[in-house]
């Protein structure tokens, strides 16, 4: 027997010797309730479905719904037979081996799993180094949270394993789900984030619902203090909000003002071919709702200013959100500051579990556990840890550079040479703006934007 979707009419590969778990998997895999059964000549037999099994008496299909398990823990959910990990029912971004590593963990909970027992299954018929094993498992942690706000889920015993602490109830999982309506236009040009968020989430609640009720909000704040993650993901929170979609211009590598302008109709996808482009491009998105994102505002501060104030004017439902090291200050601009990641009380020793609750310190240690592939904060290293960050003024690019160099220096060591931080902090992601890569750079980009009498001021 064969088995067809009944959407597509796609083949299914099933036979009457095919094993029940296989028929299933299969109506799970491809969201199928039901499909006709036909016989090898294509003469329907009879349906296929979680209620009415037809040519496999042995067992029901309806074993399914037994195979579809939910296993449960804090705030997630997982469902090994899809790769799922929801997050209060939002999808988690997890690699396959961090996955498969939580899969073992999670179907014996409170039992040691074996390192060797873990990089067999898990790179099946591949010899790798124990650091691999390592370095999966803290992405595991960190994507869990870990460690933060009293977490609790995988435990190391040294040289030997892993065995995951927290409850776990097992629970059924709908079998089938109805599939998003997959989108009949692109909405947004946002780039995916690779790295998670710290300290922020108050922010972009606030700024999403504040532009609501304006309609140009300008992140401002100092060269490194985030305000490009946090227009990104205050984009993305609004993506369903705006009807023709939301737009992100990179207003960095424009070395001439001038093309502000047309950078924006380019995202947009106008081809405005005049002296002066604004009145086409306001012309051009009149009757559109959409947000625009113009990040980077500062070095053509003017013409972002003069541009925003024409869409304000002469198209009514488009939003701005800006992001700048110094407000728009034009009429109808709303301003929300960034402010640094707290990190704690100065001179209050703190011990892990306290310093974590800080979003500086939090974010330093993700990110030593990324450069290093695990990095554990002790009662010993948190008050180091800490005061790092302090030193750092809470500034997460700085934060995160000096992150980066702890495999070189260790924390003690990192500490004692900030004060020549110019020259410390020089490890930045290769795929990150050239500002951002170091912190001179990030230095030289807000010193570069100043006027004359601006810099005088600065050098005396």
């Amino acid at each position: 027997m064969i088995a067809r979707d009944v959407m597509t009419r796609d083949v299914v590969s099933v036979t009457s010797d095919t094993p029940v778990r296989t028929i299933a998997s299969l109506l799970v895999k491809n969201r199928i309730s039901a499909v006709p059964v036909v016989d090898r000549s294509g003469v329907p037999i009879g349906t296929v479905s979680e209620g009415e099994p037809v040519g496999w008496s042995e067992v029901q299909v309806s074993d399914l719904v037994a195979s579809e398990r939910a296993i449960s823990f804090g705030p997630f959910r997982l469902v090994p037979t899809q790769r799922l990990l929801l997050e209060d029912d939002n999808p988690v971004r997890l690699g396959s081996r961090a996955l498969d590593i939580l899969t073992a963990l999670v179907e014996r909970p409170g039992e040691l799993v074996g390192k060797d027992e873990l990089m067999a299954r898990v790179w099946r018929g591949t010899f790798v180094e124990e650091g691999n094993l390592k370095f999966q498992v803290g992405a595991l942690r960190r994507a869990l949270g870990d460690g933060r706000g009293g977490r609790r889920y995988i435990a190391t015993s040294a040289g030997q394993g892993y065995r995951f602490v927290a409850p776990v109830s097992v629970a059924q999982a709908p079998a089938a789900a109805p599939l998003p309506a997959a989108p009949t236009r692109q909405n947004h040009n946002l780039p995916q984030q690779l790295t998670r968020l710290i300290g922020r989430a108050d922010a972009v609640s606030r700024i999403v619902a504040r532009l609501q009720r304006h309609r140009l909000l300008s992140i401002v704040g100092p060269g490194g203090i985030g305000k490009t993650s946090v227009a990104l993901a205050v984009a993305e929170a609004s993506v369903n909000t705006y009807e023709h979609g939301v737009w992100f211009v990179d207003l960095a590598p424009l070395a001439d003002a001038r093309l502000v302008p047309s950078a924006v109709a380019q995202v947009l996808g106008f081809e405005i071919r005049s002296d002066d482009p604004v009145p086409g491009l306001v012309g051009a998105i009149r009757d559109r709702r959409l947000l625009l994102v113009l990040d980077n505002c500062e070095h053509v501060i003017e013409a972002a200013a003069t541009l925003a104030v024409a869409i304000l004017r002469g198209a009514t439902d488009v939003h701005i959100l800006a992001t700048s090291r110094e407000p728009l200050r034009v009429e109808g601009e709303h301003v929300q500051r960034l402010p640094p990641l707290s990190s704690g009380p100065p001179s209050t020793p703190l011990d892990a579990a306290e310093a974590l609750a800080f979003p500086g310190v939090e974010l330093f240690v993700e990110r030593a556990a990324e450069c290093l592939g695990e990095f554990e904060l002790t009662d010993e290293n948190a008050p180091i840890v800490a005061e790092i960050c302090l030193k750092l003024d809470g500034i997460p690019l700085a934060i995160e550079l000096a992150a980066a160099r702890v495999g070189t220096f260790g924390v003690r060591g990192l500490a004692t040479h900030l004060d020549d931080r110019f020259r410390l902090l020089t490890s930045g992601r290769r795929s990150g703006p050239p500002r951002h890569r170091t912190l001179r750079a990030a230095f030289d980009w807000s010193y570069n934007v100043l006027s004359e009498p601006e810099r005088a001021a600065l050098r005396r």
